[in-house]
């Protein structure tokens, strides 16, 4: 009983205990390391296996302190260094640690842990043993000198070992866990055994390094890396908010590469300049805006898609049938809304064909035209849902309305084919976009995905924004409707404005500045 109640022995062993741990440390990372090679059935028995040789292998030792102590004689010389048995263990085991380290620290770092065809390839599980064993080794060695040190009672030393391989036992597999799951704590902590390896290469030539220069530098880089997984983590959790569509397009575009090609399709007979440096040139150009329109689709609203109020060409059944006849015949467009006075009075949606034929036979055009009602959508409805409208319109359009049942547009499935592939204009139409010299001709009604992508500029979109055209934009940033020949800067974009009416911005000229990139290829 004297000796449960002796308070030094209390102290000694709780400080022992401590210390072991600190000591295995460096062991168990290895073992973490090395089981990692193993299929995972067999990761748990090398792990108890390799923890239980080190406990013998400490008991052991600890047995025979009258050997251990005749390990610190000198047993050659070479020139002024001396060698005992100690040093050579030292000297073999830090070696062994820097060429093992060395050689796990490359693998990792060129990625070599997989094969090309996906499967991974394990090593021999004895193979893994022996090397767990060896390591076990030199480090009972550095252990058991230190609690030689520490205490002077046998019974102590083997209960401290005990308990520490214990609570080492029980942490090994969260820790293996964690130190595979964590690619860049892996690479720390070979890091850290090259830096053991080397100590106990210099313990052996005689050559004293303090533990504690050791453990502060080890402390230090532990402190770095978790702030590096907080960071990380909280970058995850922010991922997490954004929809897996968002994060799903931004991974394809990066794979896509950063330029994207200056994105409007090429004219027939242009080419891009190849570059094998870049991966992005396996696709084309076309197959870049394609792709690109296609992933941000869903993050646009029906206003970017739709042809605006004031360009829809309807039918005003209130008007004389000549007239209406005269308008069928002088417009490309097949199908027209038919109202009674006003647009926002929509009765029917008709093909032209159909309403000529009609009018031929005197029939009332606003009865014709209630027998195909229109489809009605809110401007608020996403543009992947408006795809399953546009299914059940059968090759006819639906018309966009506000809140206050205003009509704002309409959108065709030629319209959705244009946000995904560009522009196909009418005959009666020019093309919103038109290059001109080193500027660009843009109608104020365009669409600012479709110009960003014209001119491989990718901020002019911005979430939140209640704004989808060029006009929008840029009466947004001047706070009013801008007046001819003002200048709208927005670096490396310059707009001047070229022809406005009362209310709206028709043609604008765009300028960009030439990056360095593009003078050095000149």
């Amino acid at each position: 009983m004297e000796f449960l109640l002796d308070p030094s022995i209390w102290a000694g062993l709780l400080t022992l205990i401590v210390l072991e741990i600190v000591l295995g440390i460096d062991n168990l990372v290895f073992i973490a390391i090395l089981a990692d090679k193993l299929p995972p059935k067999q990761r748990d028995k090398a792990r108890l296996i390799g923890l239980s040789l080190a406990l013998l292998m400490r008991l052991g030792l600890l047995s025979l302190i009258s050997w251990m102590v005749t390990l610190t004689k000198p047993l050659f010389s070479i020139a002024q260094f001396s060698f005992a048995g100690r040093d050579l263990i030292l000297l073999t085991g830090g070696i062994f640690l820097l060429f093992k380290a060395t050689m796990e620290l490359h693998e990792r770092l060129e990625n070599r842990q997989h094969d090309s065809g996906g499967n991974r390839s394990y090593a021999s599980f004895w193979a893994v043993v022996i090397q767990i064993v060896v390591l076990d080794a030199v480090f009972s060695l550095d252990a058991v000198i230190t609690a030689v040190g520490m205490v002077n009672d046998l019974p102590i030393m083997m209960t401290a070992v005990v308990i520490a391989m214990g609570i080492m036992l029980l942490a090994s597999k969260p820790l293996t866990n964690f130190v595979n799951a964590h690619p860049t704590v892996v690479v720390l902590c070979l890091s850290f055994l090259l830096m053991i390896g080397l100590s106990l290469v210099a313990e052996g030539f005689g050559f004293h390094i303090p533990k504690g220069y050791l453990y502060a530098a080890i402390g230090f880089s532990i402190l770095i890396e978790m702030f590096n997984q907080i960071a990380r983590r909280n970058f995850l959790r922010h991922q997490s908010h954004r929809p897996m569509r968002e994060r799903t397009a931004e991974a394809i575009l990066r794979l896509m590469g950063g330029r994207r090609g200056g994105a409007q399709p090429a004219e027939t007979g242009s080419a891009p300049a190849e570059n094998p440096r870049l991966p992005q040139e396996t696709f084309k150009d076309e197959e870049r805006y394609m792709i690109n329109g296609v992933l941000t689709l869903a993050s646009r609203s029906i206003r970017s898609i739709m042809t605006p109020r004031g360009e829809i060409s309807w039918v005003d059944a209130t008007r004389p049938l000549d007239e209406i006849r005269v308008q069928l015949l002088d417009t490309p467009h097949s199908l027209f809304p038919v109202c009674r006075g006003e647009l926002d009075e929509v009765v029917g949606v008709v093909r032209a064909k159909e309403l000529l034929v009609a009018l031929e036979h005197g029939i009332n055009i606003a009865t014709f035209a209630a027998s195909s009602p229109p489809i009605i959508v809110p401007e608020t409805l996403d543009p992947i849902n408006l795809l399953g409208v546009l299914r059940r319109a059968k090759g006819s359009f639906v018309i966009v309305t506000n809140e206050f049942g205003v009509v704002q547009g309409l959108v065709t499935p030629l319209d959705v084919l244009e946000a995904i592939a560009g522009e196909f204009p009418d005959e009666d139409e020019t093309p919103d976009i038109v290059a001109d010299g080193d500027s660009w001709l843009v109608k104020g009604g365009t669409d600012l995905h479709s110009l960003q992508q014209w001119l491989d500029y990718h901020q002019l979109v911005k979430p939140g924004d209640d704004y989808a055209s060029l006009a929008g934009l840029l009466i947004a940033q001047k706070g009013q409707l801008p007046q001819p020949g003002e200048v709208i800067d927005m670096p490396p974009l310059h707009f001047t404005i070229v022809e406005v009416t009362d209310y709206r911005i028709d043609l604008v000229r765009i300028t960009k500045d030439r990056s360095p990139h593009e003078d050095e290829e000149e």
